[in-house]
């Protein structure tokens, strides 16, 4: 398909008057999809890769079929948009939206180049199959758009619908910025639990804050220090690396696992900067003994390592302590440990400063 697709022109004759037809649909794999370690034009939907499946854990491989911190970008002068795609699960779950599970969230580029919230894309939550329409009655004029996929789900298929005498195309503007992308690993909260929107994932703030795009390699009770992900992380040439995963780890999985996993990481890029991140300091452990006492343990665990490699000479090393994750807010959950769109807004506040002051060749 040519980079530039023209749709079809409609036209509708009621006495002197024209009228648009219905929406021309066009695939979204015709456009830039970002967010994924993993080059696959026949299906780009995945963050993890077919050939590492008899590599990994079962569970492992189906949460990257999520499309968790990808997004699609492209350029039109379209007046409406409508979109329809199809869930891979159907998942449904009793504390997070739909529209945070298996809905998209579309944005617009500012003059600026910033970005700015234009609508959510409302799954239909009794069916695999969603059609939406998002936006109606714009003055006709050329916008730069990034919509964020599913943060919970996967994409089967996608297509954008847009006027039928409008432009569609690949973007114009590079951005965000796909050389040395920021990859982050983590679990369920990395993945975007529980965001009632895909865009307000921290992982998603983060890319529309540095223009840069991010790699979200969040898997929902999974990240657990497999050595696969290690390599497929350092297969990316990527400007940061974030190791995010102390709430999926035993204190005893975390001794065992660390130290292979970072040394796997480093193996193929060893200049990149890795960014260390305690577990979050969780509302319940002002009530629950255990969980603080296991908390603590765990976060003493990676501070200890993260001073042996420092004492080892390594370089490009950096930590953030759990107190900094939260902060103080003990309303930023929605069960104690599940983030809500205040907390990922306030997270990747503190790690912006970070990101911008560790990340290679920024």
């Amino acid at each position: 398909m040519k980079k530039l697709i023209v749709a079809a022109m409609v036209i509708v004759g009621l006495g002197t008057g024209i009228h648009a037809a219905e929406p021309v649909y066009y695939d979204a794999r015709e456009f830039v999809i970002t967010g994924s370690a993993v080059t696959d034009a026949e299906n780009p939907y995945r963050r993890l890769p077919d050939e590492m499946k008899d590599s990994m854990r079962e569970e492992l491989y189906e949460l990257g079929g999520n499309t968790a911190g990808m997004s699609v970008r492209f350029a039109s002068n379209t007046t409406s948009l409508k979109v329809k795609w199809k869930s891979v699960m159907k998942r449904r779950m009793n504390h997070m939206t739909p529209t945070g599970i298996r809905g998209l969230d579309l944005y617009v580029m500012n003059e600026d180049s910033t970005w700015t919230f234009l609508n959510s894309v409302r799954p239909n939550i009794n069916s695999h199959n969603s059609e939406y329409q998002v936006v109606a009655g714009m003055e006709r004029k050329g916008r730069e758009y990034m919509m964020f996929l599913p943060l919970y789900d996967g994409v089967d298929s996608l297509y954008i619908g847009v006027d039928s005498v409008s432009v569609i195309s690949k973007p114009a503007i590079g951005l965000p910025c796909r050389e040395k992308p920021i990859v982050m690993y983590g679990t369920s909260i990395l993945q975007g639990g529980c965001a009632t929107r895909a865009g307000m994932a921290h992982t998603n703030i983060i890319q529309r804050e540095l223009n840069r795009e991010v790699i979200n390699l969040g898997f929902s009770g999974n990240a657990r220090l497999d050595l696969p992900i290690a390599e497929l992380m350092g297969s990316v040439d990527a400007g940061l690396y974030v190791i995010d995963v102390l709430p999926n780890n035993t204190t005893d999985n975390l001794k065992k696992n660390i130290d292979p996993f970072y040394r796997a990481l480093r193996k193929s890029n060893p200049d990149v900067p890795v960014l260390f991140i305690e577990s979050p300091c969780f509302p319940i452990m002002r009530f629950s003994k255990d969980v603080e006492t296991a908390l603590r343990e765990k976060n003493q665990v990676l501070k200890d390592y993260y001073a042996r490699l420092v004492s080892e000479g390594e370089q490009g090393i950096y930590y953030m302590n759990g107190e900094d994750v939260l902060g103080e807010d003990v309303e930023g959950t929605v069960d104690n440990y599940h983030f809500t769109d205040k907390a990922f807004r306030e997270f990747a506040d503190r790690l912006i400063p970070l990101i911008k002051r560790y990340v290679i060749n920024d």
